[in-house]
């Protein structure tokens, strides 16, 4: 039998041994990823800290004003910003939001 020998053992303070590094490739054969919509850490945060809706949180993780989403959807800000806090959208107009910002439907939708 062969003991792997591209690993890593990180030691702590009193010199036992505290993690264990992997090949990346070698830990997603363990773990395989899920290939769905991401959510970043930081939006979820937003939605949590200010009780913001998603379609808002994303577009302060995305740097962008309502007015700048609004041009890219052809409405104005003030159509805009009551979308924007709606909690109840219609699915056509999260799908035209979504695509808006490049985010897919799902990420929008949680």
């Amino acid at each position: 039998m062969n003991a792997p020998t591209n690993i890593q053992i990180i030691h702590g303070p009193d010199g036992k041994p505290a993690f264990v590094v992997i090949p990346y490739d070698d830990y997603l054969k363990e773990h395989p990823q899920d290939d769905g919509p991401y959510v970043p850490h930081e939006v979820v945060a937003l939605m949590v800290d200010h009780e913001w809706t998603a379609v808002r949180c994303w577009r302060e993780h995305l740097n962008l004003t309502q007015q700048e989403v609004a041009a890219r959807l052809g409405i104005s800000q003030s159509a805009y910003a009551q979308q924007e806090s709606s909690r109840r959208l219609r699915p056509g107009t999260l799908e035209r939001i979504a695509t808006a910002l490049g985010l897919e439907v799902e990420q929008l939708d949680f």
